[in-house]
């Protein structure tokens, strides 16, 4: 049997600017553990805690710039392109450039606060 998705549950967000998090599958909206799909919009400026996190994150770019910091180097990806964040590596988003970003972000397993350990919360 198949699940529709009527529309998304917005998910508080971490970070120093509001930046909105549509949770279409996943923990929240479909209680799905295995995956989870989130459209994301952040404002110019925004940033978060560093993470590492217990799960892979892969992330397409719809519109604009999303900074991505690794222990290797600092990447900016832009429009129509994509990173995967891979589990117990550490990471931090950001979109410090003029218009911010919007992306989709999947994570497997599904994103849970428990899972992502932020920076200073372990």
């Amino acid at each position: 049997m198949i699940t529709i998705i009527k529309s998304p549950t917005k998910i508080e967000p971490a970070g120093n600017k509001p930046k909105i998090i549509e949770e279409f599958i996943g923990r929240v909206n479909s209680n799905t553990d295995a995956v989870s799909i989130a459209k994301m919009k952040s404002p110019e400026g925004w940033e978060e805690p560093g993470q590492t996190p217990g799960f892979d994150e892969y992330t397409i770019v719809l519109r604009g710039t999303l900074r991505v910091e690794t222990k290797e180097g600092t990447h900016d990806i832009k429009e129509g392109e994509a990173i995967i964040a891979h589990k117990g590596e550490w990471v931090r988003y950001s979109s410090p450039l003029p218009g911010g970003a919007e992306y989709i972000a999947v994570c497997l397993p599904a994103f849970s606060p428990e899972t992502v350990h932020r920076d200073g919360n372990d």
